[in-house]
């Protein structure tokens, strides 16, 4: 009878873990198999502002797919996209990757892009990472908003829907400073009507949310323009209310934007999980930069140099893969 008892106290922690792992995230993958990096490469052309892939086997080494070449491109809306994030669905099976409408190459002017920018964002879905629908473009933001700038998604188990959020200007205020916008949807066709999620005194775009499954906490990376700098919050729900991290040690770090945050390594064994910070540093044109931190609650990042990229990523988003999802994305699109 021990074994039996035993047993079943060993499927219920099982049990326990994988439901705390879910709650509040989209579905991991059943094991740690690699990483997924969308990206987009700047304005050079109209096809450098379009959809590339890198992928990883650990977190550091990135290798680019489809020789460098983008995987997917829009010809919808303004023919350009940019700041991609991609989400894997809370039932495991379905992906999603959203992205900022928005041609630089081809219009030229960050005004206009600004003050009369579009107002949609572009969606791209698939079952298997490698097929994928026709690009589709979705209003988000409000009718009177100049822009729809760096959309990105997360599972909210409080409504049981996804909350989607980026930037927009408003002609309200004569589009003098960015917010961060929001709207909620169950199958990004349908959004419900938008809010403001955040409001500060002066613009903040690039907003990036996490959430630490130990913990059940969310943390929160943005851009804000008061000491041009990314800031770190943290939350017990999505809804809040947020506070900021008191220790964030990149607090004063100034010069990026784009903040990815993701788990590079689970926990195990008594091992804390690590978790990568990735910001883009584009007031020097580098790309990404990497720091990381075994400690996410305490804000405490260090710089870590062995992250490698093929080409200069910009800012973008990472996806947990299982090994045979890395595999299969390898296989489709070559390394």
């Amino acid at each position: 009878m021990k074994w039996i008892f035993a047993t079943v106290l060993a499927l219920l922690l099982m049990v326990s873990l994988v439901m705390a792992a879910g709650e509040g995230a989209a579905s991991a993958p059943a094991d740690n198999g690699g990483f997924l990096f969308v990206t987009f490469k700047g304005e050079q052309t109209p096809l450098t502002e379009q959809i590339y892939f890198g992928v990883s086997a650990d977190g550091l080494k990135w290798e680019a797919l489809k020789k460098g070449e983008p995987v997917l491109v829009s010809a919808i809306g303004e023919k350009g996209v940019r700041d991609p994030y991609i989400l894997r669905a809370h039932d495991g099976k379905t992906f999603y990757i959203i992205a900022t409408d928005l041609s630089i190459n081809l219009n030229k002017d960050w005004t206009r892009a600004v003050r009369a920018g579009s107002r949609s964002i572009v969606v791209w879905q698939s079952t298997d990472l490698v097929k994928w629908s026709e690009p589709r473009l979705v209003k988000v933001a409000p009718d009177d908003a100049g822009c729809t700038w760096a959309p990105e998604a997360i599972y909210d188990d409080q409504t049981g829907g996804y909350l989607v959020y980026w930037a927009s200007t408003t002609k309200d205020d004569d589009f003098k400073k960015q917010r961060i916008w929001a709207a909620r949807t169950k199958d990004f066709v349908t959004f419900s009507a938008p809010f403001v999620y955040i409001e500060k005194p002066t613009t903040v775009i690039d907003t990036d949310i996490v959430r630490d499954a130990a913990s059940g906490k969310y943390y929160r990376f943005t851009k804000d323009e008061k000491n041009k700098a990314v800031t770190m919050e943290v939350a017990g729900k999505l809804a809040g209310p947020w506070a900021e991290v008191q220790g964030f040690s990149l607090a004063k770090t100034t010069g990026y934007e784009g903040p990815a945050c993701f788990e590079l390594s689970p926990a195990a064994a008594g091992t804390p999980a690590t978790w990568c910070l990735l910001m883009d540093y584009y007031s020097k044109g580098q790309g990404y930069k990497a720091w990381t931190t075994t400690n996410l609650s305490s804000g405490k990042f260090v710089a870590d140099d062995r992250i490698s990229f093929p080409f200069r990523f910009r800012h973008g988003s990472v996806l947990h893969l299982s090994a045979e999802e890395l595999a299969r994305v390898k296989g489709a699109y070559g390394g």
